[in-house]
């Protein structure tokens, strides 16, 4: 019964395949292709593979496979007896044939695109593309589609790579035919990244911009759903509905955006496959656990040309740790049973496919893992396994013929077969003249030797032991060659001639110009072992992967221990003061006894702290560390974003600041506009992920702004048109937004509670209106960028007017002039220590601010805005004493307790008091002397810095560096290419940071 229905399924195809769609001009030709390739290894896939095969095709489809296969009548017979043949390869990620996309650059005196442009019922964003079909744009690209064959692709999955949503792909063919037969499956996949492409439209222009947007559009494709939710057509939202069953591809161009995308997904319950960076081995663990699937590039970084120790300083030492490592991703992902397939996106030669792949087998990839991403997975992850993908009956007939293992470094492709039409990349009919011959010139004996590929030999001639300067030519059957007589000499030995059975024969002249005749008699084979021998590569020792992959980075991330700090002078920031030859206790990442003379328990690690001063970690209120980006500038709104989305827990200032006692800070949006993002509050645990870098349960807070930055009425005048452009109309924008969100509140409130909700339409879901809303209703606390009193005023009166407090003003240079009413309001105060005079609107800040506010009743807290600052918070705060004659309990608090209050951590953290979380640093002296050095930083418990650790992790950076740069001068020295070092810039955000306007144009 199998086997009449497979016979049945095979006329089916064989019949539509022959059908005629077009006139033929001329005599039609209706041969039947039916071909039969025998004694062949055919490798059908991944797992199986079978000697003295025979595959038979008929009509551009696999017919059968087997052993025992019986050859139809009249099949055109093809012996391949030696050959291999395995599947052609599928490339699941191309932009083959696409139309171009033209990115326009930033022009700042271009006035600002604030609406879309796209003509048609669409979307409000012109980054959204899902209407974009790749098989409505198609054009075969026959010099594209060659590099492809030659590579070893039968089928590609094409689409155009615009947009955050980029519309749907094609899977189409490499061969020559008409488009109709070229295009085998239209809306194979769906497909989104963090790009915004070609549109010019001001939002989104951050990632975490990019992020809401996508989510914002998501919801709204759910709420279009519903026919009674249509009140107008967008074909946007409809072409996300009608695709939302494809598989859903995300690019990502880094692994923490890898993890960022799945996030999406989870939310959204879609599992993406993911197009990931090829860093993915640096986070192994969090990329497992996305349990997505991947597609992964092999363009392994160049090895940098070091030579020049003053270039070498310009390569990081993730870059150097990159590049040695970047081969392992495919082994460490097959390892964890990932599953992946091959992309040769990236490459800036699809040539280099196989040579890149053969470095990751040298790295651990299994053949089997190499050939399966090449071929099955990219075909069962796109959902077309029953047509490419493997060598099975009833599939396409695609698949390649080698002269060996498709991996081996010496194999030859030699034909592509697509649809059963051949594509010859090597003539596998050419003789293989390799060998070593007794070279007779005129009587004179030289030794020649032929090595290399058939369709590329190479020669040289040897007299006695010493190697003349040689060149050969093969064409077919002739041989052309020239050589130095004798060493030195500029005239050249010139021979032609022909084959003869394994020798070769021919006329020639001598470097006097006297013809004479020559013959080559075959002598013996190449000496293989001999050759193995030469080629030997050294062993290739490999470092470890650091958490994170940064310098200072460690091979394991530190865990939590027992410690007991004995006889040290303890500043609690707690109602006790400070405490002179004190203990405490650390367990289980708490706080668990402070006293004097502790016994320390079973497997406790116990620190000497005489002479030195144990205090809580610094909190900065106010920072933009650990960020890839701050501004989301592009709106007088955007509490849609959320900074936790754009978190990089690889970011040095980190560890920088962990070595100057900072354990936790409040990661805010930028001022560029009234209402920025939402904001992360973070511990600085050094190498965890980004997500676990979040403080769990801690409060929801959001950047609020005022003054000149929000206004943006001092720039290009042509850019000057995003409303407000006065601080009155900062105020109308709050004003507008608070009202807005109650109307919101109550359109839900109607909705849910009315009987007949089912038949009536529902309420849109607004990211926006409901961050807004969770200001209003007291679920998230502003943090407010403030400089003039009159600003301040009308913030607290507009908060008043609408029931709620305004929870800190941060900067708050004039906050000494309305300090009173600050208490009165209920806000803190987050500033400077002594920052004056470095614009207009703050030049009446005094130095004595931070005090007089504490003595009007204010919580205040000196914060840093600035990545350098941060470091030395604790000399700050000592200033206040220097300024103001403040005492130094009531300084030290303004960097520990004061900001755990404002941002509502004060339980867990901020002081050093039982049952608290154990985020304590040692230091070598009065923690607010300018000579005070961090001895230790503990964070949960954990040592995340120590001045041992320090030293122990510079020595570590220089042996590593030292040892990849021997391996780097080795690769330039077997002739590998390098590429040149480029120093990298690490950018330090802060609040005066001007917009960002494309993610993509670094």
């Amino acid at each position: 019964m199998k086997k009449n229905f497979l016979i049945l399924f095979l006329c089916i195809n064989f019949s539509l395949l022959a059908q005629e769609y077009f006139p033929v001009n001329g005599v039609a030709d209706k041969r039947l292709d039916l071909y039969a390739f025998t004694n062949a290894t055919i490798v059908t896939d991944s797992r199986t593979s079978l000697e003295k095969a025979t595959l038979v095709i008929r009509n551009g489809f696999i017919e059968s496979v087997g052993t025992g296969t019986v050859i139809p009548k009249g099949a055109i017979v093809v012996d391949l007896n030696g050959k291999y043949v395995y599947p052609s390869f599928v490339e699941p990620y191309s932009n083959y044939g696409m139309p171009e996309v033209k990115r326009n650059p930033f022009n700042w005196f271009a006035p600002p695109q604030l609406d879309a442009k796209r003509d048609g019922p669409f979307g409000w964003n012109d980054a959204i593309k899902t209407d974009f079909n790749a098989a409505d744009n198609f054009k075969p690209d026959t010099k594209a589609a060659e590099k492809l064959k030659k590579a070893g692709f039968g089928t590609v999955l094409t689409f155009r790579a615009d947009g955050i949503a980029r519309g749907t792909s094609a899977l189409v063919t490499l061969n020559e035919a008409p488009i109709q037969e070229l295009v085998l499956k239209t809306k194979v996949s769906a497909h989104y990244a963090f790009d915004r492409g070609s549109s010019t439209q001001e939002y989104p222009n951050s990632l975490m911009g990019m992020v809401a947007l996508l989510r914002q559009t998501l919801y709204d494709a759910e709420w279009y759903k519903s026919p009674l939710n249509r009140t107008q057509t967008n074909l946007s939202l409809a072409s996300i509905n009608e695709i939302g069953s494809l598989p859903q591809i995300f690019e990502s161009d880094h692994k923490a955006r890898t993890i960022l995308a799945d996030k999406i997904g989870d939310e959204f319950k879609i599992q993406y496959i993911i197009k990931g960076a090829g860093d993915e081995y640096q986070r192994i663990q969090e990329i497992k656990k996305t349990g997505a699937s991947l597609i992964i590039p092999v363009n392994f970084p160049k090895a940098y040309d070091l030579e020049d120790p003053y270039n070498a300083i310009n390569v990081a030492f993730s870059q150097m740790k990159h590049w040695e490592l970047a081969p392992t991703n495919p082994a460490v992902l097959a390892k964890n049973t990932i599953p992946f397939a091959f992309t040769s996106n990236g490459l800036e030669d699809v040539a280099q496919l196989l040579p890149n792949i053969r470095k990751a087998i040298e790295h651990g990839l299994s053949e089997e893992n190499a050939l399966k991403a090449l071929t099955e997975t990219p075909a069962a992850l796109l959902k077309v396994d029953d047509k490419v993908g493997s060598i099975k009956a009833g599939k396409l007939a695609n698949f390649i013929i080698t002269s060996g293992k498709v991996f081996d470094e010496k194999t030859t492709l030699y034909e592509n077969w697509i649809q059963g039409k051949k594509f010859t990349i090597n003539d596998m009919n050419l003789a293989n003249y390799a060998g070593k011959y007794k070279l007779n010139v005129n009587g004179n004996m030289y030794n020649l030797e032929i090595s290399g590929k058939p369709s590329s030999p190479q020669g040289k001639v040897k007299k006695d032991t010493l190697l003349l300067e040689t060149k050969l030519t093969v064409d077919g059957a002739t041989i052309s060659l020239s050589f130095q007589p004798e060493k030195g000499k500029e005239a050249k030995i010139r021979l032609s001639g022909w084959s003869s059975g394994k020798d070769f024969k021919g006329n020639g002249q001598l470097e006097n110009g006297d013809w004479i005749q020559w013959n080559a008699s075959f002598d013996k084979p190449l000496d293989e072992k001999q050759d193995e021998k030469k080629t030997e590569k050294k062993e290739n020792t490999l470092g470890k992967v650091v958490f994170p992959f940064s310098a200072f980075g460690n091979e394991e991330i530190p865990t939590q221990n027992s410690y007991l700090i004995k006889n040290t002078t303890v500043w609690t920031s707690e109602e006790q003061g400070i405490l002179k030859n004190t203990d405490v206790l650390v367990q289980n990442g708490k706080i668990t006894q402070v006293g004097q003379n502790i016994t320390p328990p079973t497997n406790t690690t116990v620190i000497d702290g005489e002479g030195k001063h144990l205090t809580p970690g610094i909190i900065d209120e106010h920072s933009h560390i650990a960020l890839f980006t701050i501004n989301e500038g592009s709106q007088n709104s955007s509490a849609e974003v959320r900074m936790e989305d754009v978190i990089d827990a690889e970011d040095r200032d980190i560890y920088n600041q962990l070595a100057g006692g900072v354990t936790a800070a409040q990661l805010l949006h930028g001022s560029a506009n009234p209402v920025g993002g939402q904001s992360a509050l973070i511990k600085l645990r050094w190498g965890v992920s980004p997500q676990d870098l979040l403080i769990k349960g801690a409060d929801a807070f959001i950047k609020f702004a005022l003054g000149e930055n929000v206004k943006q009425s001092n720039g290009s005048p042509s850019r000057s048109v995003r409303f407000p452009q006065t601080r009155m109309g900062v105020e109308q924008v709050y004003v507008d937004l608070f009202t807005r969100a109650r109307e919101y509140e109550s359109e839900w409130k109607k909705y849910n509670t009315n009987p007949a909700k089912a038949t009536i339409s529902q309420p849109r879901r607004d990211l926006e209106l409901e961050t807004i809303l969770q200001i209003l209703n007291k679920q998230r606390y502003i943090t407010c960028h403030s400089y003039v009193q009159s600003e301040i005023n009308m913030m607290m009166k507009v908060a008043e007017q609408f029931n709620f407090r305004i929870n800190t003003f941060t900067h708050i240079l004039e906050g000494y002039k309305v300090a009173d009413i600050m208490a009165k309001h209920g806000a803190a105060g987050s500033t400077f220590s002594d920052w004056w005079q470095y614009k207009y609107e703050v030049r009446e800040a005094i130095p004595q601010n931070a005090a007089l506010m504490i003595l009007a009743g204010v919580n205040t807290c000196i914060n840093s805005d600035d990545a350098e600052m941060a470091r030395r918070l604790n000399q700050e705060a000592a200033k206040s004493i220097k300024y103001a004659g403040i005492d130094e309990v009531t300084a030290f608090k303004m960097v520990t307790i004061n900001p755990a209050k404002m941002l509502h951590i004060d339980k867990i953290t901020g002081s050093i008091k039982v049952g608290k979380d154990a985020d304590l640093v040692l230091w070598t002296e009065n923690p607010l002397s300018i000579y005070a050095k961090v001895d230790k930083t503990f964070v949960d418990g954990i040592i995340y810095y120590s001045t041992e650790k320090d030293a122990e992790a510079k020595k570590y950076i220089q042996s590593e560096r030292a040892r990849i740069t021997a391996k780097m001068k080795d690769v330039k020295a077997g002739g590998t290419s390098t590429q040149k070092p480029t120093g990298q810039y690490k950018h330090r955000w802060d609040c005066e940071e001007e917009i960002q306007y494309d993610m993509n144009e670094k």
